[in-house]
Formats: structure tokens, C-alpha cells, sequence
């Protein structure tokens, strides 16, 4: 029973976007409304993509938007420009973006960050079951900005576009460290 809700409800999800992507198609410039939230941030140790352990707790003291993504994700590909751009533009400023890779090889992921430039920190989750456990995601590309004290302060799903990532992330920047 519980399959055929999911299965159910991706139907729906899909049906919305096909209706609304029908009537606006994508030079509209459609872009997601990050959700204000304010709870703390899950524990997640995850490697990166040269195989070393690292914890989200590690990046205390910096504002960081993790950002779960794939390879064969449109939305992920539309957004990596826009979330690289902001943080070429931050990250001297205790910002950092965490890309968790869900379940994919690392060659296909290496390979990924290489023609899109990519210089932020890439996670791999091979599994996919640890960071839907820890943040509960089910959609790609999922983010969620964690402040410096270690509180997820938005999420969103769907891909995010550079002029929303600085209304959304900016003001937390310039908050007292």
C-alpha cells in the first residue's frame, strides 16, 4: 500500500509540472521559493571524491548550503552554474557548498565536476540511504542552508537560480559570526 501512495504521488508531482511547464515553458525563468525552517542540522559523515571522511559538524562557524544532486538530474545540471557562481562569490566569506553526490560511481561524479568546473566540495553518497535518512529527501536537487550555528534556516527542491541564492543566503552572510 505505502508503494502505491509513493507511486501515486510522483504520478501527481509529475502531472503538476508537465501542466505547468506547459503553460510556462522554461525561458520564463520558473524558479523555487526556498521554505523558511529552524531546526538543527542532522549528524552526516559522509567521503568526499578522493576518499576522505568528512562531518557535516566540521563547518561549524560557516554558513553552508547542501545541495543533494546527480549526474543524469536536469534540474541538478540547470543549477550547478548558479551555485558555483555564488560560491566563487562567498566562499571567502565563511561560506561553503557541500554537493552530495545520491548514489553514483565517483569516476561518473569526477567526471561531472570536471566539464562543469566544478570547485566546491563533492560528497558521495553510494547508497543514497544516508543523507535521505539524515534530511529526509525524496526529490533532487534538495538544498538546505545551515547558519553558522549549526541550524538549517531554509530548504528547497527543485533548481535555484543565482539572483534567489542571494536574496535567500546573503542576509545570513552579514549576520554577526
Amino acid at each position: 500500500m505505502p508503494f502505491i501512495l509513493l507511486g501515486l504521488g510522483f504520478v501527481l508531482v509529475n502531472a503538476s509540472a508537465y501542466l505547468i511547464l506547459r503553460n510556462n515553458p522554461p525561458e520564463a525563468n520558473l524558479s523555487v521559493v526556498p521554505i523558511r525552517v529552524n531546526y538543527p542540522a542532522p549528524e552526516l559523515t559522509l567521503t568526499d571524491t578522493q576518499g576522505i571522511s568528512h562531518s557535516l559538524a566540521e563547518y561549524r562557524g560557516q554558513v553552508v548550503l547542501v545541495n543533494f544532486w546527480a549526474t543524469w538530474c536536469e534540474p541538478c545540471k540547470e543549477e550547478m552554474s548558479a551555485l558555483q557562481s555564488f560560491y566563487d562569490e562567498y566562499r571567502d566569506r565563511t561560506f561553503t557548498v557541500l554537493a552530495i553526490n545520491d548514489g553514483e560511481p565517483r569516476e561518473d561524479v569526477l567526471q561531472f565536476a570536471e566539464e562543469h568546473d566544478l570547485t566546491f566540495p563533492i560528497w558521495l553518497d553510494p547508497t543514497s540511504i544516508a543523507t535521505a535518512q539524515a534530511f529526509k529527501t525524496i526529490g533532487l536537487p534538495t538544498s538546505f542552508v545551515i547558519d553558522r550555528s549549526g541550524a538549517v534556516r531554509f530548504y528547497w527542491v527543485g533548481a535555484i537560480d543565482q539572483k534567489t541564492l542571494e536574496a535567500t543566503i546573503s542576509p545570513i552572510l552579514l549576520e554577526e559570526q
